[in-house]
């Protein structure tokens, strides 16, 4: 029995072969839209981390100045906290506005301030507001205000939220899609094996035994699917940082490699789960119904 199960797996290997080769484009296409994703999520909190929050300063005294900067530099939402004086404003005004208004005006108009970005998740305007209240509570005196771009705020979190909404969508739509291509392809893989699936039932073996098998090649089927998914995905990835240097500086090796194993758990689980399913199917059919 377990001879003639060998036999037939050897037949029908040009079927898994093209099951393989299946399961794995259908997974890579879900690799590039899980990075995408991931990259669009990482590009927004890229973008929302390099707004620029500036604490205008009332003093000038330097001891003052520096234990606002502490303590700032201490709150869980504040990075890169850096000292502003009017001559390094005065150089990020004329960068930002390419001008020197210096051969017109012989005083520099601009204040002192102590300049830091927020953690992305802090970039929105209720978070800023409490952020702003909590300063001025603290060093009121001695900081006239906390400014930041409001409406680029507002705007960005709106896209986001938008972007994020129409990518859910998305990938449940192609979740679905995955799902039902995969277990169409394994259940056409396990259509030339309907024959032997009966015959052994017919001469007494057990749905456990006869299941075992199959089973088995299903699993290792879906890894080696996932594999080459996972190894032309790596590929891409690859081609697309060397070709655009910036997507190295959101890379986030802990999300990709929950993708990775995503893309592993999904092209076994949904290839063992259609293999037995299929395999329950045919034992439950009449011989008559396999032709």
């Amino acid at each position: 029995m377990a001879d003639l199960s060998k036999s037939s797996m050897k037949r029908s290997k040009p079927n898994y072969i093209y099951s393989i080769v299946g399961v794995a484009l259908v997974l890579l296409i879900m690799g590039i839209m899980g990075w995408f994703f991931l990259n669009i999520s990482s590009v927004g909190n890229a973008f929302k981390e390099d707004i620029r929050m500036s604490a205008y300063l009332r003093t000038l005294n330097k001891d003052t100045i520096g234990q606002i900067q502490q303590y700032i530099a201490a709150q869980p939402y504040a990075k890169n906290v850096v000292y502003v004086d009017k001559k390094a404003a005065q150089e990020i005004w004329n960068k930002e506005n390419n001008e020197d208004w210096a051969k017109i005006l012989d005083v520099n108009p601009l204040p002192e301030s102590i300049d830091f970005y927020a953690k992305a998740n802090y970039v929105n305007s209720d978070s800023l507001n409490k952020i702003s209240s909590n300063l001025m509570a603290a060093y009121g005196d001695q900081i006239t205000e906390l400014q930041y771009p409001k409406i680029l705020v507002s705007n960005l979190n709106e896209r986001a939220s938008k972007i994020g909404l129409i990518f859910l969508v998305v990938a449940v739509v192609l979740c679905l899609i995955v799902v039902f291509s995969i277990d169409n392809t394994i259940r056409l893989a396990m259509f030339s094996n309907r024959f032997l699936i009966k015959t052994m039932q017919m001469v007494g073996a057990t749905r456990g035994f006869i299941a075992k098998p199959l089973n088995l090649r299903a699993l290792i089927n879906g890894l080696i699917s996932s594999g080459i998914a996972i190894f032309v995905l790596f590929m891409l990835i690859g081609w697309a940082e060397n070709q655009f240097p910036q997507l190295k500086t959101i890379r986030d090796v802990k999300l990709t490699l929950i993708l990775f194993g995503g893309l592993i758990l999904l092209g076994v689980g949904i290839s063992v789960y259609s293999t037995h399913r299929s395999v329950l199917k045919y034992l439950k059919m009449k011989l008559d119904d396999l032709y």
